[in-house]
């Protein structure tokens, strides 16, 4: 009698939990809801902005531009001094370009300006920073840090002693050899 109450609790627990979860579920066939904007409020394709990735660049170096105007349809025209006039293009929904910062752009902020074919603007800012050459890592092998050594003599040394090694090995081919126990005359 024991295992039916929870087996029995289990299955009002079960019911209570999903309760909630089905009446969030729409019913198969009924027309999903439509979402009205409050009076005030812009449209979805109201938005206009513009974004440009990475928002920080070194001359020469591509960035994105994704922009948004209220018809997404036409293109539209990026201005900046970073990179100059550009025209972006649809697509999926967004207007798109990959310009080139140009490589005499001096390190700074620049203002990236959308203009819309209806007249509409949006802004932002780009920041240029000057080009920078990668470093030498720290010197931490071979010595490289422990001052003066003997580290510049090492292939001198090397190559000596492998001269002094091949003509061992030439005497010691041309010597004659003499064999254990023969007697002498």
């Amino acid at each position: 009698m024991v295992s039916v109450t929870r087996r029995a609790a289990l299955v009002i627990a079960a019911a209570a939990f999903a309760a909630p979860l089905v009446g969030a579920v729409p019913a198969l066939g009924a027309p999903p809801p439509v979402v009205e904007p409050a009076p005030g409020q812009s449209q979805p394709g109201d938005v206009i902005f513009v974004e440009v990735t990475p928002s920080t660049v070194e001359p020469g170096f591509l960035v994105g531009i994704r922009a948004s105007c209220r018809d997404n349809s036409v293109p539209a025209t990026v201005v900046s001094d970073a990179f100059g006039r550009v025209q972006v293009q649809p697509q999926r929904g967004l207007l798109t370009a990959s310009p080139m910062v140009n490589e005499r752009t001096r390190p700074g902020n620049y203002r990236v300006k959308l203009e819309c074919p209806s007249g509409q603007t949006a802004s932002t800012m780009l920041q240029v920073v000057k080009r920078v050459e990668p470093s030498r890592g720290p010197a931490t092998g071979f010595g490289g840090t422990a001052g003066i050594g003997l580290g510049g003599l090492l292939v001198p040394m090397g190559l000596a002693l492998t001269l002094a090694g091949a003509t061992v090995g030439v005497v010691a081919a041309r010597r004659p050899r003499t064999v254990r126990g023969a007697a002498r005359r």
